[in-house]
C-alpha cells in the first residue's frame, strides 16, 4: 500500500518538568495500547516525534488510500485531553486541531532530478 509522508509541528509548554513528563508519556511502552490501535486503524503505518527545546516535529507515514473513521473513540479523547496540559498550538493552527501541518519547501531528490534534467 503506498504511503504518504506528512509532517506537523506543535509546541510544548515551556516548563522543563512538563517536557520531561511529556517525553515519559511517549517512551516505549508508555503510550496506551488503545492509542496505538487507533493509529493503526486510521492507516498510520509509522510515526516519529522529534523535539528541539519546546518545539515538536512529527513525521507520519500514512496509507494514502486510508479512509480512517472521523469518529474519535472516547479513550483517544481522554488521551488528547491529558496531552493538552503539555501542549501549545502554534499560531494559525486551525480550530479543532492541535498539530499544525507543515509544507515541504525542499526535497533533495527533486533538486537532483531537476539538475539532471537540465545538465
Amino acid at each position: 500500500m503506498p504511503l504518504e509522508r506528512r509532517c506537523f509541528a506543535l509546541d510544548l509548554v515551556s516548563d522543563s518538568r512538563l517536557i520531561a513528563e511529556y517525553e515519559a508519556r511517549h517512551a516505549p511502552g508508555a503510550v496506551w495500547p488503545e492509542i496505538l490501535a487507533d493509529m493503526r486503524d486510521r492507516g498510520i503505518a509509522a510515526m516519529e516525534i522529534w523535539r528541539c527545546a519546546d518545539r515538536l516535529f512529527m513525521i507520519a507515514e500514512i496509507e494514502s488510500d486510508s479512509s480512517g473513521s472521523d469518529v474519535i473513540p472516547p479513550v483517544v479523547r481522554k488521551w488528547e485531553a491529558e496531552m493538552d496540559r503539555y501542549q501549545r498550538r502554534l499560531p494559525g493552527t486551525p480550530e479543532g486541531t492541535k498539530w499544525r501541518a507543515m509544507t515541504r519547501i525542499f526535497d533533495l531528490a527533486g533538486q537532483r532530478a531537476a539538475h539532471t534534467d537540465h545538465g
